[in-house]
């Protein structure tokens, strides 16, 4: 038998070690290459936009597509009422729409996208002279399998990226639809809401498929 002291390896039953073995018919597992880090898929940004009065969000869409490129999707109005924790500070009546822009962009950058997108949020206040924010804009990236949105807030289920940012898996893509997890915001646990972003997905998925320009 095989002393418990012996350098790992395959031995025989005198205890010779046996040259390697690359994994034959005897039931051994072959070995493999080590896996290697190679760049990511390029991702699709998007945004949502929280706000009450349509002159502000159409400033707002101006600015955006001013730093991010052409939009080649967007929603309509949702009605953002399944939670009221905007309310204090946007007050009531506020809606929701979504749009995605029509380049890809590396995931990395989704740090830098949250922290402009709160430049943007704290210049609309200061030219309104609103006390709160006027308008809430939530950057994100999507994937073949899932929404990732960008935060400044921590939770458990957050992943730190950079400068205080962090990424919120929303939910995954599944071969018939949508998966939500529990911590699915409930805007985005709607069929309308779902709806778009299956749209969005599908643009994406057309343009990897397209041969480099």
């Amino acid at each position: 038998m095989r002393s418990p002291c012996k350098p790992l390896g395959l031995y025989d039953d005198s205890g010779v070690k046996l040259p390697f073995w690359d994994g034959g018919d005897i039931g051994y597992t072959k070995r493999k290459e080590m896996a290697q880090p190679k760049a990511f898929t390029p991702v699709k940004l998007v945004c949502g936009v929280i706000y009450r009065e349509e002159i502000l969000y159409e400033e707002v869409r101006r600015r955006i597509i001013a730093e991010w490129g052409s939009i080649d999707l967007e929603s309509h109005a949702f009605p953002f009422d399944l939670t009221a924790y905007y309310e204090p500070e946007m007050g009531p009546d506020l809606k929701r729409r979504f749009v995605s822009f029509a380049g890809l962009t590396a995931s990395e950058t989704l740090p830098a996208v949250k922290l402009r997108t709160i430049d943007l949020e704290e210049s609309v206040r200061r030219e309104t002279g609103a006390l709160g924010r006027p308008v809430n804009i939530d950057p994100g990236y999507l994937t073949a399998s899932a929404l990732v949105m960008a935060t400044a807030k921590d939770f458990s289920h957050r992943i730190p990226l950079e400068r205080g940012i962090y990424a919120h898996l929303e939910f995954l893509f599944t071969k018939t639809g949508v998966k939500t997890l529990d911590w699915t915001y409930p805007d985005f646990r709607s069929g309308p809401c779902q709806g778009f972003f299956r749209t969005v997905r599908e643009m994406y998925l057309r343009q990897l498929r397209e041969p480099p320009a």
